[in-house]
């Protein structure tokens, strides 16, 4: 039932939404240098890493400079880039993980390798369901990057706080979902994001 709700709903958002796709594609690459897509490995259901994807809103090699964004207004983010993250329109092509079978619409958010490595026995338990679009995680810490731009020590912060703290939640969804939660959540994550 789940994956039946995903390929559907992904092939109709993806269809509904290509003049939307062609117009940020267009700004991205008016703004800045780099292709529109930017594709980054992420730990997935079982461990496997596939590649998730955005649209870019940062300058190009900007990973090489560390892994969190920091601020909304992390310099590495580009003109366009800020109001993609704001409301959230860089996920979009991520519809597109949910088509093929990499993600769902609703379940854990990836991680990058770097910090599943770091998961205990219990957390890993999060590698067991594909990875989501959005969860309860992804409404709490919706402007986690303001959260960690106060730090003195970001990464710290992420490993030691904010981690933990998603994966509680993430094993929160795991033990108690269905379809139904599953249009709460992302009825939630749309409410979430326009009242910011």
């Amino acid at each position: 039932m789940k994956r039946l709700f995903d390929v559907f709903f992904s092939l109709f958002g993806i269809a509904v939404l290509l003049p939307v796709y062609l117009l940020i594609s267009l700004l991205i690459s008016a703004d800045s240098k780099g292709g529109v897509i930017y594709r980054q490995e992420r730990t997935g259901r079982g461990g496997k890493i596939f590649q998730v994807l955005k649209f870019r809103t940062m300058r190009p090699d900007s990973f090489n400079k560390g892994a969190l964004t920091v601020g909304s207004r992390d310099p590495r983010i580009t003109n366009i880039g800020y109001y993609l993250r704001k409301y959230k329109l860089d996920e979009l092509p991520q519809l597109f993980n949910v088509l093929w079978g990499d993600m769902s619409f609703v379940g854990p958010r990836p991680e990058v390798k770097k910090y599943t490595d770091l998961y205990t026995a219990e957390q890993q338990r999060v590698l067991q369901v594909r990875p989501g679009i959005t969860d309860y995680a992804s409404i709490k810490f919706r402007n986690e990057n303001d959260l960690l731009s106060a730090s003195d020590d970001p990464e710290k912060l992420y490993i030691e706080e904010i981690m933990p703290e998603k994966l509680t939640l993430n094993l929160k969804y795991i033990n108690d979902n269905n379809v139904f939660k599953d249009i709460k959540i992302i009825f939630d994550t749309f409410y979430a994001i326009i009242k910011d």
